[in-house]
């Protein structure tokens, strides 16, 4: 498509400088004529890499530390950020005026669709990530000519605008925040894969799962008879109880099971190969061949802060997996860790999101050998049921104290169950420097 006429002297609002790829995707709209105003809440302090990134571009104009209603008058498009609030007063100012709303992920698909490209989308509470790298990496040992996007740090998706073509396949994380955009655009992805279901973001949401599983349906809400749905078992029931008399598209229904035994991955867990058959069912509605997957996935190393190894310290194994903000996410790391000696050292806490711990603190004695904790307010609730787990308000005692109390074949597991707000700035800071921490170790 010709960018260059589509966003010239378009008045856009951006809400939101992003930590994933809109700084990119900010650059991209200036690069082309487009007339930016970009709001986010963050003060001009804390806004500063992606204002020194957007430095050239003198032209943007930025409001900081707020939002203004002024800001939403009289524009021709908003992108509005993940996570905006369902009543934002910001967001109903433009609607009021008629001006179209829509997100990053949104608005790359709408041309991918008009390019004539597929359009591969997974959501899901855990597993979207990997299972998204999965497809990739299988469609490009396949020759396929593949854009991927998601929850990505350094990623930008107007960019790769130029490279679509009707041979390109999009491969998209969606999360529910992005597939408001999704619901918005009224568009669901030709292939769209829903790895699971469980209770998460209910702060956002205020305790409404139903509202949280009616975002992610825009995935297939707007399929039709020549599209697919695949469904993980575990949330299949769900799924079809509340909205399987709106689903047209063809369905298919995938778990580990489905994953031929004979094949080796190289990651742990039986989580993993889940993930891995509901990619490899993805990919069969793309005519791709077993062979093809098969050795696209046993050569899969997995995705930077998802039970990551990082290091092997005399013995000790260390993992981080940051992204686990969830309970069933940890519970899911230790039983992939799991040796049955209780030799796995974890770590573990962080900010409330309103989640049903009780499953985890069950099961964490079955596993651990020792829980550290980071202070948080999520650690607050929990530390009464932890007896013996010791508290720190910094990750490098924390570490530290992992390493002091491991022996020769235990396991440090970074797997916080908790989300990130208060200690670090995100997900992946926290990942980032639990990193460093452990490789600089003992040097």
């Amino acid at each position: 498509m010709d960018a260059s006429s589509y966003f010239r002297e378009k008045r856009i609002t951006v809400m939101g400088l992003g930590l994933l790829g809109g700084v990119g995707d900010i650059a991209y709209l200036a690069e082309h004529g487009a007339e930016l105003i970009v709001t986010d809440l963050k003060s001009e302090a804390d806004a500063k890499p992606s204002l020194d990134a957007l430095a050239p571009y003198p032209g943007i104009r930025y409001t900081l530390g707020k939002h203004e209603l002024a800001d939403f008058r009289g524009r021709d498009l908003i992108i509005k950020a993940p996570s905006t609030p369902a009543d934002s007063p910001y967001i109903a100012e433009a609607r009021k005026e008629g001006t179209p709303v829509t997100m990053w992920a949104a608005l790359f698909a709408g041309f991918a669709r008009d390019a004539g490209a597929t359009i591969v989308g997974v959501t899901g509470t855990r597993g979207k990530t990997t299972v998204t790298e999965m497809i990739a990496a299988i469609l490009r040992e396949a020759g396929k000519p593949v854009i991927e996007g998601g929850n990505v740090r350094g990623t930008a998706l107007l960019p790769r605008l130029a490279e679509l073509s009707s041979g390109t396949i999009v491969a998209l994380e969606l999360d529910s925040w992005k597939l408001q955009g999704f619901g918005d655009a009224r568009l669901s992805p030709q292939v769209a894969v829903f790895t699971t279901f469980f209770d998460d973001h209910l702060n956002y949401y205020k305790g409404d799962r139903a509202a949280y599983l009616a975002d992610k349906a825009n995935i297939f809400a707007y399929q039709g008879p020549e599209d697919t749905l695949v469904l993980g078992k575990q949330c299949a029931a769900t799924v079809i109880e509340k909205y399987g008399e709106n689903i047209d598209s063809r369905v298919v229904i995938a778990g580990e099971e489905k994953l031929p035994d004979t094949w080796a991955l190289k990651l742990p867990g039986v989580h993993n190969r889940y993930d891995a058959a509901l990619a490899l069912s993805a990919v069969h509605a793309l005519g791709i061949d077993d062979d093809t997957s098969r050795k696209a996935l046993e050569s899969f190393a997995g995705v930077p802060g998802r039970l990551e190894l990082v290091r092997e310290v005399a013995g000790v194994r260390v993992y981080n997996d940051t992204t686990a903000t969830t309970p069933e996410a940890t519970l899911a790391a230790l039983a992939a860790l799991d040796t049955g000696k209780r030799s796995t050292i974890l770590i573990m806490g962080g900010a409330d999101k309103e989640l049903d711990m009780n499953t985890l603190l069950y099961k964490i004695p079955e596993y651990t050998k020792r829980v550290i904790l980071l202070a948080g307010t999520g650690t607050d609730k929990v530390l009464e049921f932890l007896p013996g787990a010791s508290v720190f308000d910094e990750l490098p005692k924390a570490v530290n104290e992992a390493f002091r109390t491991a022996e020769l074949g235990d396991t440090i597991l970074f797997s916080p169950a908790f989300a990130s707000f208060g200690m670090f700035k995100n997900e992946y800071d926290r990942g980032e420097q639990f990193n460093a921490l452990v490789r600089a170790y003992g040097n």
